[in-house]
């Protein structure tokens, strides 16, 4: 059974996530040959002023 744990950052919307799990389970069952019903996806997010990226905070890029 594939655990796949997907990081991304705050305000993605239910659609985006529901089309993310179809597209990526549909990835692992043609990739991997899973059952479709053996895959599962959790999405932890992430808020924007926890993450930085060349030393700048993601919330502090968004306001510029």
């Amino acid at each position: 059974m594939p655990n796949i744990t997907v990081e991304l950052l705050s305000g993605r919307t239910l659609d985006q996530r529901r089309e993310f799990a179809e597209a990526v389970t549909a990835a692992a069952v043609d990739i991997l040959k899973a059952r479709r019903a053996a895959v599962r996806i959790r999405f932890d997010e992430i808020e924007r002023e926890d993450v930085a990226n060349g030393g700048t905070l993601e919330s502090d890029r968004s306001a510029t």
